[in-house]
């Protein structure tokens, strides 16, 4: 993180705090261990009936049936039965992932899965301020080095662990005040923050409109029009026709089944549909393969760049072009469009199958349906408009013109985003540590 330089006063004196980690403290300010500020709670359900509650980073203590779409389960657990009880005020942890931040102060009262740790104020401190203090880095930093386990995604904070952790203690007073003062900036920082993400959203909209306004009505606002005979593109240009996509390819290549491992060696990269997103070609998680397994995997033909890759299931209608300048070939339940390219600019292609009019195709036979499998026949039959290459021509230089512009400003947005983000996580560090005075 980035410094964040906050003009605030300082406390007149400060003191060394004995613990290196935590550095100077004010003078008037002491350190209590964890162990006597909290008791453990270790009360349980009789028979689940209680609100279920969850906890995480980014939201803390919440209920989780406001989390759980329709049609989804609210736990996997046959039975809440010994659940542990959470009283409104409780700090609720969970024990593995306690150093980021999976912690959090109950509103509500309620039952949480027996692997978390609920603990409750012995005093009048108030809680607030030490919803603040475990969600910093530097804490979140202590929970993780006094954690059990070898690996990140195994680290455990058990309860000894825990309550001997040093806590910083300013008096009730200023406690309080350090609470209303962040409770306060980090209201206006988060509405700022969500105003901006809803920008983004507007944004991302409006690019989606001017690329479907572009392949379905093209660039002449005085074009003639006529009826598309589909009803969800309506009308185009009196020149151009609806087809299926088929007509613009030179062929169709599923990638069968295969048994070429993975390997560590990042020599030939296997394109998975994790792989294919929004468009792009992402290597994220990705995973490679030996040449002997290149070999196998390429036996019906090497990808070649500037086609299409679609993935036929889980998701299914994702779709991306094959980039210049990278071995690669394609991993199961991946399909390679070769496209004819006098009759389509592949990048049209894609703008087609994320516009309404491959779209609404590929969300109908997902319908009712859990997992889309795109058969061969429904892939050749994804609908794309036939229109004149010169023009094609035209109508991608313009999307990418435009959308050069729309991206821009998203990414202005997103930078904004994070310096509010960094701007409150160094706000909060510095007023419950001390550094600053906001009272």
């Amino acid at each position: 993180m980035q410094a964040v330089e906050l003009k605030y006063n300082k406390y007149e004196a400060y003191k060394d705090s004995g613990i290196n980690w935590l550095g100077k403290i004010p003078v008037g300010w002491s350190l209590k261990r964890i162990k006597f500020l909290f008791n453990e709670i270790n009360e349980r359900s009789f028979d689940g009936a209680e609100e279920l509650l969850s906890v995480s980073q980014y939201t803390g203590v919440t209920k989780k049936s406001e989390k759980v779409g329709a049609g989804e389960l609210l736990t996997n657990a046959s039975t809440l039965e010994g659940y542990k009880i959470v009283c409104e005020g409780d700090l609720v942890t969970n024990i593995m992932l306690a150093w980021n931040g999976s912690l959090g102060f109950s509103p509500f009262n309620g039952i949480t899965s027996p692997a978390y740790s609920i603990y409750r104020l012995k005093s009048q401190d108030d809680k607030r301020f030490f919803h603040y203090l475990f969600r910093t880095e530097l804490y979140k930093s202590e929970f993780k080095r006094n954690s059990s386990g070898v690996i990140e995604s195994r680290l455990r904070l058990y309860t000894d662990d825990f309550f001997n952790i040093w806590s910083i203690l300013p008096p009730l007073q200023e406690q309080t005040a350090i609470a209303n003062f962040l409770d306060n900036k980090t209201t206006k920082i988060d509405t700022a923050i969500a105003q901006k993400e809803k920008m983004i959203e507007l944004l991302k909209e409006r690019k989606q409109i001017m690329i479907q306004n572009a392949v379905t009505k093209g660039l002449d606002p005085n074009a003639k029009m006529k009826d598309s005979g589909v009803e969800w593109i309506g009308e185009i240009p009196k020149n151009w026709e609806v087809e299926p996509i088929k007509y613009s390819l030179k062929g169709v290549i599923d990638c069968e089944h295969k048994t070429a491992p993975f390997v560590d060696e990042k020599d030939y990269f296997v394109v998975r549909t994790s792989n294919v997103k929004d468009g792009k070609l992402t290597f994220d998680n990705a995973k490679y393969t030996h040449q002997k397994g290149f070999l196998e995997w390429t036996e019906r033909g090497i990808p070649t760049p500037g086609d299409i890759l679609l993935t036929r299931e889980a998701p299914a209608g994702e779709a991306c072009l094959v980039p210049n300048k990278v071995q690669l070939c394609l991993g199961q339940r991946m399909v390679w469009l070769k496209v004819d390219k006098t009759r389509l600019i592949p990048q049209l292609g894609i703008y087609f199958i994320y516009s309404s009019v491959g779209r609404t195709y590929i969300d109908f036979l997902s319908a009712g349906s859990t997992v889309l499998h795109f058969n061969m026949a429904d892939i050749k039959n994804i609908p794309i408009i036939n229109i004149p290459l010169e023009e094609q021509t035209q109508i991608v230089s313009h999307i990418e013109s435009q959308s050069a512009k729309i991206d821009k400003a998203i990414a202005l947005q997103q930078t904004q985003i994070e310096k509010l983000k960094e701007y409150k996580a160094t706000l909060i560090d510095s007023a419950v540590t001390g550094k600053i005075k906001v009272c």
